[in-house]
């Protein structure tokens, strides 16, 4: 797994999250703050684990007051190490800017100062002073939105946690599992203590079961593929059951755009996923799909989202059945006229 690249142009050292380690200085940057908190614990176990006396101490940026770091950071009786963890960098007071370029220049002997800045210009001029430091290192923890990041996230926890999950049973997970890093995590971890160190596609199955994300999506492969008649009768379960239209509309949609996207485009998987921003089986799956549609009623169906999408937020008293209408009508590739 490649470090992650920020933005900025640094000259000290910069590591990955799943690298993270401790230095007399370290800069956790960047928007993503599962992978932001979980290098910090890296850090902290790190130096619980080589001198279990070390200290431990947090700063809340916006709270900042005068003095506060060079008080914590002063020499102990004892002379235990320290770690100083400071949150919320992007937010600081005009007195936390001061007194930490004053610290920066001077960091304090067997300390490390962990600071946390989750992005904008608030602060800049501390990372700037970082930045240039011999003895800091960067962990850029940049968000996580593309489909393969996420697949490659939990690919990577699998192989953590000492399990190995085939690639359908990663992507499944994926899917099923759309909201935060923190949840995929606990997905991946959850599944592993009940199945074992070897993942399936099944194993997924059982996990997701009865998740409105997972019922969503196949109901979306199936009317992606042409199988009306199977779409249908996953949408009338997953409805009967009291699922929310809305989600079930939107990973429809989150399909269509693919194929929309992959709509005409040649090349290798490989070449392909570079190009549509896609991972390399996304994109080879769009494309295949993409083939059985004319450019008109493709366009047509890009159009019938929009409509459903305001039919099922309040303009119809049967949102129901404007779902089933659009899922029929992406199953058949838009063939059959649309019947008002």
């Amino acid at each position: 797994m490649a470090a992650a690249k920020g933005g900025s142009k640094s000259k000290i050292p910069q590591v990955g999250w799943f690298e993270a380690r401790p230095a007399p200085v370290v800069l956790i940057s960047g928007p993503e703050a599962f992978l932001a908190d979980r290098a910090a614990r890296t850090i902290r176990d790190q130096l619980k684990a080589a001198v279990p006396e070390t200290e431990v101490h947090d700063i809340e940026a916006s709270g900042y007051a005068s003095g506060e770091i060079f008080t914590i950071a002063s020499p102990s009786l004892f002379a235990e190490p320290r770690l100083i963890r400071v949150d919320g960098v992007e937010k600081c007071s005009d007195a936390f800017i001061t007194d930490m370029k004053r610290y920066l220049e001077q960091p304090a002997e067997d300390t490390t100062l962990v600071l946390r800045h989750g992005g904008g210009q608030r602060g800049k001029a501390v990372l700037d002073q970082v930045r240039g430091l011999a003895d800091a290192i960067e962990i850029p923890c940049l968000e996580i939105k593309k489909d393969q990041d996420r697949y490659d996230f939990a690919m990577g926890e699998f192989h953590r946690l000492g399990a190995q999950a085939t690639p359908g049973a990663a992507r499944q997970l994926v899917l099923a599992y759309a909201g935060g890093l923190g949840e995929l995590a606990g997905a991946c971890a959850q599944i592993v203590e009940t199945a074992g160190a070897r993942i399936t596609e099944d194993d997924v199955e059982r996990a997701t079961e009865g998740r409105v994300e997972a019922s969503a999506f196949k109901v979306a492969d199936a009317a992606t593929a042409g199988k009306a008649a199977d779409a249908l009768v996953l949408l009338r379960q997953a409805l009967s059951t009291g699922t929310d239209p809305i989600p079930m509309l939107a990973a429809l949609n989150f399909k269509l755009r693919g194929i929309a996207r992959a709509y005409g485009a040649r090349g290798s998987a490989g070449q392909l996923a570079k190009d549509l921003g896609m991972a390399p089986w996304q994109a080879e799956r769009a494309v295949k799909d993409g083939r059985a549609w004319s450019e008109e009623h493709l366009a047509a169906a890009i159009d019938l989202a929009a409509e459903t999408e305001w039919l099922l937020k309040g303009g119809s008293r049967d949102p129901e059945y404007a779902l089933e209408r659009f899922v029929l009508f992406v199953a058949r590739r838009g063939r059959e006229p649309r019947r008002a």
